[in-house]
């Protein structure tokens, strides 16, 4: 049946590729991406969804810890973002973000996820302890600092990118978040994010920790001032980066929140439509044929919309968080979910709920 409902589409033939399992190309997906034909698109990546992860949803209970909002850069779609001084900066202490880890543990949480501003002021020391103190004191996996961090971190340890994350590494880092991605795109990047790291910096950070063994997730901010052909060059990227070194555990579209940014102030981009927000996340599942995982954002999404791209190639709904800092600051405003409302809905939308780890091993 589904083949016959491909075949009335204007995209038929790249469909009918990617559903016998054929690799499509940058070229294919960007006529997915202008395609009208959003229907049969999510057919065929609901279907390579269930022939890769069964009906099976699944879904961590963690707790985000912003340590500090105190940021030398400045990026135009955050909204987070302090200068020392401002009278809501902060930085957290290290037996505060202790302290953030143990409840969290006490509440059921596997993994703990900690980012922060680039802090010119904290010292490499303030890292490490940081991921001593929470292993000292807990069992939880540490899932920390994206690449940005990673190089401030390292020019604050005075050492090269490896050997920063072979030592973080030693002192407790379990995996690291993807995000500083963005769009992978250094035209779109100088408008968004001018002082972040280059996408050269992204990939090679990326690619260097997946060789020592510190596995990532991959993101990508979209909704914005970027394209079709810019999401492609970027789905491009992460899937050649997964080719070599097959270090990423998922892959995670993030939707721009505008309401309080800079870039919604001085370029008017009001965020994407959810026709947008279904056709990502499915030519995301179709192209990313070497990714098992693909997550939803309900914080960025909103649990409703959330819910109805489990039927569009999603098979796994993120994290509990506990508290959220950055989208929030943004204008978000999805009310924080417990472990039983994420079962609820995953049940609701016709799937199996299964709580996993950071490494996607199912505990119950």
């Amino acid at each position: 049946m589904i083949f016959e409902l491909v075949e009335k589409s204007e995209v038929a033939d790249i469909l009918e590729k990617a559903l016998k399992g054929s690799r499509i190309s940058e070229k294919e997906a960007l006529e997915l991406f202008n395609a009208d034909s959003l229907n049969f698109i999510g057919y065929v990546a609901d279907f390579i969804r269930k022939k890769k992860c069964g009906d099976v949803v699944t879904f961590v209970v963690n707790r985000n810890i912003n340590f500090t909002n105190i940021c030398i850069n400045n990026c135009r779609f955050c909204a987070y973002r302090r200068k020392k001084g401002d009278k809501d900066a902060y930085t957290l202490k290290i037996s505060e973000i202790i302290k953030k880890a143990k409840e969290a543990e006490a509440k059921g949480a596997t993994e703990v996820c900690i980012q922060g501003g680039i802090n010119s002021e904290l010292s490499f020391e303030y890292y490490l302890e940081i991921l001593r103190g929470i292993k000292r004191e807990t069992n939880l996996h540490i899932h920390a600092f994206s690449p940005m961090e990673i190089k401030h971190i390292s020019e604050k340890s005075g050492y090269g990118i490896k050997e920063t994350l072979k030592i973080l590494k030693e002192n407790g880092l379990d995996s690291m978040p993807g995000t500083a991605a963005e769009i992978l795109v250094d035209n779109v990047r100088k408008v968004i994010c001018p002082e972040k790291i280059t996408t050269k910096e992204w990939i090679d950070i990326i690619e260097t920790a997946h060789r020592i063994g510190i596995p990532t997730t991959a993101t990508i901010l979209y909704g914005h001032v970027e394209s079709y052909e810019h999401v492609v060059e970027h789905l491009g990227i992460i899937r050649e980066i997964q080719d070599k070194t097959k270090g990423f555990t998922e892959f995670v579209p993030l939707s721009f929140i505008h309401k309080r940014t800079e870039l919604y102030r001085k370029y008017n981009t009001q965020g994407s439509s959810g026709l947008y927000d279904i056709k990502i996340h499915a030519i995301s599942r179709i192209f990313l044929d070497n990714f098992r995982n693909i997550q939803v954002s309900w914080v960025k999404l909103g649990k409703k919309l959330a819910q109805i791209i489990l039927s569009y190639g999603a098979n796994d709904f993120g994290g509990t968080l506990m508290e959220e800092n950055i989208s929030r600051a943004a204008g978000a405003s999805e009310k924080l979910l417990r472990k039983e409302e994420i079962v609820n809905i995953i049940r609701g939308a016709g799937r199996i709920p299964k709580q996993r780890d950071t490494l996607y091993n199912v505990i119950s």
